[in-house]
């Protein structure tokens, strides 16, 4: 019997290494914790083309949007950790809402296997063509002659979107009124008909519309210049020095998710974004192609916890 056990064991062993080997040979899901059309969905569905293409699998993007983010996120979180259920987590889902949320229905490090982490994106400050701010001066300055009367819009409370309009007000020492919409996509007709008067949003999100005339570009909030945007200056060099609130998106699978099964999805999400056509293709949308490994993606979500807890905290946001 002892001996029967032990050789049910090894068989077992062996079918999963089997079943590892062969991964994958069903579709894979990608959750997008936003709705679509927006900056994640823009990045979770380039990598799903790829990753596709790369193992000959369908890969099905599924949005699942709610409550930041949380909703997507946890979603996956609960889900078992066979690497067919992935998620395009984002800096609020994985680094703001921590301290946002009073009560989180998932832990962002213990919970998930970081896989790699796929772009880094700057905001764009954003209005109406015809909204009279040329700069990030005359939007201080407006400001503060009307304290309040100024209107942001966001994708929702608590997203990079949003504490980019927190971290301006507390550095700008200004006042203005925060309108969260349910993704980018309903916040920017409002945008660009005038009923808000700017947004903070994800570069991807409103590249089109930049370039299309309906909206107007009037700084960026990374550290340097975006190259699709190189005519647009920071919002530090516009008069706020270290204003930097850069939103990033990467690829997550539930915690427990095997380790040979993570490599090779992390190995194939990183050549792809060094292939040209893909770096060009996250280029044109304002992103930064990246590509690393699940060790350097997990030092960056701890070290981006850390960071935003304290915007966080400095700005008084809350979201019950």
């Amino acid at each position: 019997m002892k001996h029967l056990t032990k050789w049910m064991a090894g068989a077992l062993a062996t079918a999963a290494l089997a079943a590892h080997a062969q991964y994958p040979n069903k579709p894979i899901k990608m959750v997008v914790p936003f709705p679509a059309g927006g900056t994640t969905d823009i990045m979770a569905r380039a990598v799903a083309a790829d990753l596709q293409k790369t193992f000959g699998q369908a890969v099905i993007v599924d949005n699942k949007a709610g409550a930041g983010g949380n909703i997507g996120s946890d979603y996956v979180a609960k889900a078992a950790p066979d690497g067919y259920t992935l998620l395009m987590g984002t800096v609020g889902t994985h680094a703001i809402n921590v301290s946002l949320y009073p009560k989180m229905p998932y832990d962002a490090v213990k919970d998930f296997v970081p896989v790699s982490l796929v772009a880094g994106v700057p905001n764009v400050l954003v209005s109406a063509p015809g909204y009279p701010i040329a700069s990030v001066k005359d939007l201080i300055d407006a400001a503060k002659k009307a304290p309040d009367a100024i209107t942001f819009a966001s994708s929702g409370s608590g997203t990079s979107i949003h504490l980019s309009g927190e971290l301006f007000k507390q550095l700008a020492g200004v006042q203005m009124t925060h309108v969260p919409y349910k993704g980018s996509s309903a916040a920017l007709p409002d945008v660009m008909s005038g009923q808000v008067n700017v947004m903070f949003d994800n570069a991807p999100s409103v590249m089109q519309h930049i370039r299309g005339g309906k909206l107007k570009a009037i700084a960026v909030t990374s550290s340097k210049r975006s190259p699709a945007l190189a005519n647009v200056p920071t919002i530090a060099e516009s008069g706020l020095p270290g204003f930097e609130a850069s939103s990033w998106f990467g690829v997550l699978a539930p915690a427990g998710t095997p380790k040979d099964i993570v490599d090779k999805l992390s190995q194939a999400i990183a050549k792809s974004l060094q292939t040209v056509e893909m770096k060009e293709r996250l280029a044109g949308q304002g992103a930064e192609a990246v590509g690393n490994t699940p060790e350097q993606f997990t030092a960056h979500i701890k070290a981006e916890i850390d960071k935003w807890a304290k915007v966080v905290k400095a700005s008084g946001a809350k979201v019950d």
